[in-house]
């Protein structure tokens, strides 16, 4: 994640893409906030004073990681990005164990590919999910996420693992408030993914930034 985060202290601009299902898209769940994206955007285009950067957003509801495979020639390869942050799981987990192996060999050629056109990649694991989001990804997403784990391994690409901070720090009470449905983040998952993200790039600041002081409900536990 070093080479990533050293990105921001270059002169020259740095051109991001997030790449993603419906939770990345930020649709309708967000009811008009600005989702994780959209936050990263303002704390480093305007707080961070990176005007020329540019942040690019091509998440699409409902995808799996077939789908970018299928239109990796527009939805990511067509902007040139010198970093792409991809998101996938929470869709794919609903194949169960029948569409493990494909998400795994999927993900792996998709990035090989990303990685070919010149860019960067990054990844991230979908947020964990409350029992009433029911089967098959109360089932199955646990499965998915450890398949992200070992892709991070076996590409050697960093990986921002949302799952693992929101299961072992948050209580049951505190997730329910971060999601709409039991999987879809509200504002304030949106919220915590950038917290997750800000994190990892070592630019989390909730002293000096306007965008980390953004209030996250958080019950103890």
């Amino acid at each position: 994640m070093k080479e990533i985060s050293d990105l921001l202290r270059r002169d020259q601009p740095v051109k991001w893409l997030f790449a993603g299902d419906s939770i990345t898209h930020g649709a309708y769940h967000t009811i008009g906030w600005r989702d994780f994206t959209e936050l990263f955007s303002e704390r480093l285009r305007w707080e961070l004073r990176r005007p020329r950067d540019i942040v690019i957003k091509t998440g699409i509801s409902g995808w799996k990681i077939t789908d970018l495979a299928n239109d990796l020639d527009w939805n990511v390869l067509q902007f040139d990005a010198d970093i792409v942050v991809m998101k996938f799981g929470m869709n794919d987990c609903t194949l169960g164990d029948d569409g493990l192996e494909t998400f795994r060999s999927t993900y792996i050629a998709t990035i090989e590919a990303i990685r070919a056109g010149g860019a960067q990649v990054v990844l991230q694991t979908p947020n964990p999910v409350l029992e009433y989001a029911g089967a098959p990804r109360t089932d199955w997403l646990a499965a998915y996420r450890a398949a992200v784990l070992e892709i991070s391994a076996t590409c050697r690409v960093p990986l921002i693992d949302h799952y693992d901070r929101w299961s072992s720090c948050e209580t049951y009470g505190t997730l329910q408030h971060w999601l709409v449905d039991g999987f879809h983040p509200n504002e304030y998952g949106h919220r915590a993914l950038a917290q997750g993200i800000f994190e990892a790039l070592e630019i989390w600041d909730p002293a000096g930034s306007m965008t980390c002081q953004l209030p996250i409900p958080r019950l103890p536990g």
